[in-house]
């Protein structure tokens, strides 16, 4: 398994390939490894032999198949054929020419940079320089290095229907599986100084293998049988270019995933108005009424039972005031009073009870043994903001007003402005007194839409400006430098969140400017939305029979994997979808509004009802955690959920996905003048 090591040592004549002479030559090195059941492995390096205007990868020795690999266009294509039954692992090596220090490295949905965000107990540099991984993990099946000192890069990506996955017996040393499986392995190593792409099939994961969150294990390397007589091909595809930095690299491969694997929608025949319908189930059957605070139970849930229980969270993934904001807007729309009234018992209830002595929001409340916390975050007390402007502002509209409300919210934006850093970050997580916990700015974009929308709400320029400092941050610090990290807040890594919510906010700022202002909160709306979109996966990973979302014909492509730590895939996507439609507009990049359909209609698939439960206990609690590749989140492996998830998130994010532009809306609203008549706030 230490292909390195083997490669060197056998000292193999790397020869060029040859099909053309004005082909593109490569510097590859190929290994074949040959498992006898019951013993170790023999590995084998091979050299290229020609033969009747055709090149075969040779072995010192006769081995008991034959090996033929064609290049031709940038195009690598293997027919391995068996003489007799064997069980075998293929691998390769490209050449890159770069040298390994000046690199920075790129397996979408899953290594960025160096991967130096993450902790040691996490895929990153901390452990290894080296690294390959299953195909599943990544949301393109590719891996590509950017050498930034001569803003060239090189990346092979695999080519293949993927239909088949086979279940292996073990997680770690020699495995065979038990069938039939697509998928292979890819990664980066260093051959003495040298950057080099690995890359083969099936798959291994070197120099550990990630099983589940901050949980190392020892490698693995996995074995395909191939009878006799059996003809397998095997395709990747080279591609070689420039880019101005890390960022634009990106956005190549991402636009170059894009259009090899031309995802198209994912057709379920559930309109928005039924997933809709199916949702607000959740409102009612999650709703727990007989605590100081009134909430919909969406955190902590058992997927086995979907019972409520009595921890309430304000953001993150329990987004109590959202879902009773859309519960609100959806009751008045249908004619459903009992989803009126209990919306508003839940914001009488956070109005009444929900605030802390310094009038911060009382995040997360765990009223089962008594408990809550008291560290704050600013993603949790940004979307409290969120939620509770759209609701002010949705009232105001049908001419009811809350000024108590407008009180407290106004109270802790003025904490905010005290929270702001000089550089117009905001530290992650603080105390009540505003001491800081973590000062770390990776979840400044969080904060920046309260921000915009309270300017435009309250007509204060104060939070406008605030707004733009925090901008300034982004820009200087992490959209710059392409270092997306630590916005979620279970973790602390390279994710998806931190490049979502940093398109986000620029977008928000780019709705309330014009100009040469509006042009560059534009350009880095983009910039880091490319980000965000390398995280969805563009392709369908295969699913073994018996792995459950498999069987039930769940595809994965419009999913976006979650972060380094959680190598789940989710329905993470809120305004993100207006983000897309937005830019396809401006910029004409029809690319966005095309995923944006396939994401919209993938992310239906598991849409839990009678009949069609796709193993949750209750209609419209929608899953959270999906386990599409080997790691599990604590239970359950590939194919299934853990036995705990956040529905509270789930149903907030595909409501806002089915909510087009309601913060253009808003803030169009916010704008223009009030209705004078004034009703009675409604009782409770």
């Amino acid at each position: 398994m230490k292909i390195t090591t083997l490669l060197l040592a056998l000292l193999f004549v790397v020869t060029a390939c040859k099909e053309q002479s004005n082909e593109k030559k490569y510097q590859l090195d190929a290994l074949i490894a040959l498992k006898t059941p019951g013993n170790e492995a023999v590995e084998y390096g091979l050299k290229e032999i020609s033969k009747g205007g055709a090149i075969y990868l040779e072995a010192d020795e006769k081995l008991p198949l034959t090996i033929r690999r064609n290049v031709s266009d940038g195009s690598i294509t293997v027919t391995l054929k068996a003489e007799e039954n064997l069980y075998f692992n293929f691998k390769q090596l490209l050449h890159t020419s770069f040298k390994h220090e000046d690199c920075q490295f790129y397996m979408p949905g899953f290594w960025y940079r160096r991967n130096l965000r993450s902790p040691d107990r996490a895929p990153s540099f901390h452990t290894s320089d080296s690294w390959t991984v299953r195909e599943d993990r990544l949301s393109a099946p590719m891996t590509a290095i950017f050498n930034e000192v001569s803003e060239t890069f090189t990346s092979v990506m695999r080519i293949d229907d993927f239909r088949h996955e086979a279940l292996a017996t073990h997680t770690a040393g020699e495995v065979i599986v038990s069938g039939k499986t697509s998928i292979g392995y890819t990664g980066f190593e260093n051959l003495e100084g040298e950057s080099a792409i690995s890359f083969g099939f099936p798959y291994q994961e070197t120099p550990r293998t990630y099983i589940r969150k901050l949980t190392l294990a020892e490698p693995v390397e996995a074995f395909h049988y191939l009878p006799e007589g059996t003809l397998m091909e095997l395709t990747w595809q080279i591609r070689e270019g420039k880019a101005a930095d890390f960022s634009d690299f990106v956005r190549q491969m991402w636009e170059y995933g894009f259009d090899t694997w031309r995802p198209e929608p994912v057709e379920t025949g559930f309109s928005d108005s039924f997933v809709k319908e199916t949702l607000s189930r959740f409102f009612t059957s999650s709703y727990v009424n007989d605590k100081p605070l009134i909430f919909n139970s969406g955190e902590w849930l058992q997927v086995a039972t979907c019972e409520p229980n009595g921890r309430a969270e304000v953001g993150f993934v329990g987004r109590v005031l959202l879902n009773a904001f859309n519960a609100l807007e959806y009751g008045a729309q249908h004619g459903r009073q009992d989803l009126i009234t209990n919306s508003y018992a839940v914001f009488s209830s956070y109005l009444e009870n929900g605030f802390t002595p310094n009038g911060f929001f009382r995040e997360f409340v765990n009223f089962d043994n008594d408990s809550e916390t008291d560290v704050y975050s600013i993603r949790r007390q940004s979307e409290g903001i969120y939620a509770i402007l759209h609701f002010l502002q949705y009232e105001k509209n049908n001419g009811r007003a809350y000024p108590e409300w407008e009180e407290r919210i106004t109270w802790i934006l003025q904490q905010f402005l005290l929270l702001q850093h000089e550089d117009g970050s905001f530290p992650r997580k603080f105390r009540d007194d505003l001491r800081r916990v973590d000062s770390t700015g990776g979840s400044t974009p969080s904060a920046t839409l309260p921000l915009v929308m309270a300017s435009s709400y309250f007509n204060n320029d104060h939070y406008l400006q605030a707004a733009k400092r925090t901008v300034d941050y982004l820009e200087k610090e992490i959209i710059s430098k392409a270092d997306y990290f630590s916005s979620t807040l279970d973790a602390n890594c390279e994710d998806k969140e931190a490049s979502l919510y940093a398109s986000t906010a620029t977008y928000y700022l780019a709705l309330v400017s014009s100009g040469e202002e509006q042009q560059r909160y534009a350009d880095l709306t983009r910039k880091s939305a490319y980000f965000a979109l390398s995280w969805y996966y563009v392709w369908d990973v295969p699913f073994a029979p018996g792995q459950m979302i498999g069987d039930i014909g769940f595809k994965t492509r419009g999913w976006g994997n979650v972060s380094v730590e959680n190598n789940h895939i989710d329905v993470f996507i809120f305004e993100f979808g207006s983000v897309l439609k937005w830019l396809s507009k401006r910029y004409n990049e029809p690319r966005f509004l095309q995923f944006l359909a396939v994401i919209s209609s993938s992310m239906r698939q598991l849409l839990p009802f009678e009949g069609h439960l796709c193993g949750v206990a209750k209609s419209g609690f929608y899953p959270e955690v999906v386990q599409h590749t080997h790691w599990d989140y604590g239970r359950n492996g590939k194919g299934f959920y853990n036995n705990i998830f956040a529905p509270g998130w789930t149903v907030a994010s595909l409501w806002e996905l089915l909510t087009p532009e309601r913060t253009e809306q808003f803030l169009q609203s916010s704008q223009t003048p009030r209705k004078s008549k004034k009703d009675e706030i409604p009782s409770t």
